[in-house]
């Protein structure tokens, strides 16, 4: 089931849809780093904005990424 968040990014309110266990993975990436879950999602939203990806889509794949990354892969 998906969970939406609503945040604000760029001056403007938006949801996003993802999954728990994707919510989750962003929270401990975003913790890791030592920065606000929206303020991750904010750098990933103009990261993906560049390469015409979906929000949630570029979502996921930095939360599989980070998470492969902390198990050492």
């Amino acid at each position: 089931m998906l969970e939406k968040r609503s945040l604000n990014l760029s001056g403007h309110r938006t949801s996003v849809a993802l999954e728990p266990e994707f919510w989750a993975a962003l929270e401990e990436a975003a913790a890791a780093r030592g920065i606000t879950l929206p303020a991750l999602v904010a750098e990933q939203d103009a990261a993906r904005a560049e390469a015409g990806a979906a929000l949630a889509s570029a979502l996921r794949v930095y939360a599989l990424r980070a998470t492969r990354a902390a198990a050492g892969r």
